[in-house]
């Protein structure tokens, strides 16, 4: 997912995304050790969303901090 994507959602919907993604992650950690993960590049994309979410969320405390 693009970073302006995040950008269009509110600040509880990202919340929830990063949750969301985590909980995806740990997941797809578990399939990977058990042997069971059939995309192993996910894993990657999964944390890249992650800290794209995290990024958004951070501009926007930087933002409100400074008005």
């Amino acid at each position: 997912m693009k970073a302006n994507r995040f950008r269009d959602l509110s600040d509880e919907e990202l919340q929830d995304r990063v949750a969301e993604f985590k909980s995806e992650l740990f997941n797809l950690h578990f399939q990977l050790a058990t042997g069971q993960l059939e995309n192993p590049m996910r894993i990657k994309e999964v944390k890249k969303n992650i800290a794209r979410a995290k990024t958004v969320i951070r501009q926007r405390e930087l933002n409100s901090s400074q008005m």
